[in-house]
């Protein structure tokens, strides 16, 4: 029987998720959480097989989570089960460590088949995260970040605006937007905070 910790904000989808699995003998809902933060405690308290878990939750996110729970060194696998798709959301989820990623469309009998595979160490990706992975490797030579447009963005990850930026930059406000926008054009990005998330993935900015 494999041990399961259900991770999501929403308590419906935790009470969809736990129904599915109390129905199968295989499986066994140890515990849930509403968070990251609660994760991490619930993970260290119940030593689950397996942890389902959501990305975009309030206090502290999936990604973290999941990078607490490898330098914790807990055991349990990690599959993502999220709605979203993007490549800042799915690339730092697998450099973090998560064993799977599937999109909550997923049916019954392959959410089931990808929890064994999780359980057994294999990954499971679901076919629109297969393809933005591939599509990523498939460009090796994408044009890099210039040092100013590292800076820019590594001022807007710290909580400045573009005036503030400038300011510091000694450039006008009008080159720190230029300066974002070519940015988010070599990242595949349309917003700051992908920008930034893809960004910290991809190694131009560090913690």
């Amino acid at each position: 029987m494999i041990s399961l910790l259900l991770v999501d904000d929403h308590p419906v989808v935790r009470d969809g998720l736990r129904g599915m699995f109390d129905a199968d003998p295989r499986f066994q809902v140890v515990g849930e959480a509403a968070d990251g933060s609660e994760a991490i405690g619930a993970a260290e308290r119940l030593q689950p097989d397996v942890i389902l878990m959501d990305l975009r939750m309030p206090r502290t996110d999936g990604v973290t989570a999941i990078r607490e729970l490898a330098a914790r060194g807990i055991a349990a696998r990690v599959l993502v089960l999220t709605t979203y798709d993007t490549d800042s959301d799915v690339l730092p989820a697998i450099e973090a460590g998560a064993t799977g990623y599937l999109l909550k469309d997923t049916t019954r009998d392959e959410l089931f088949r990808a929890v064994e595979a999780a359980a057994a160490g294999t990954s499971t990706l679901s076919p629109a995260v297969t393809t933005l992975i591939l599509d990523q490797l498939r460009q090796p030579d994408e044009d890099p970040l210039s040092q100013r447009e590292t800076e820019v963005l590594d001022l807007i990850a710290k909580g400045s605006t573009n005036r503030e930026a400038a300011k510091q930059l000694f450039v006008s406000e009008a080159t720190v937007k230029t300066h974002l926008l070519h940015a988010y054009a070599k990242l595949g990005v349309n917003d700051r905070a992908a920008a930034i998330a893809a960004a910290y993935s991809r190694g131009y900015l560090t913690v």
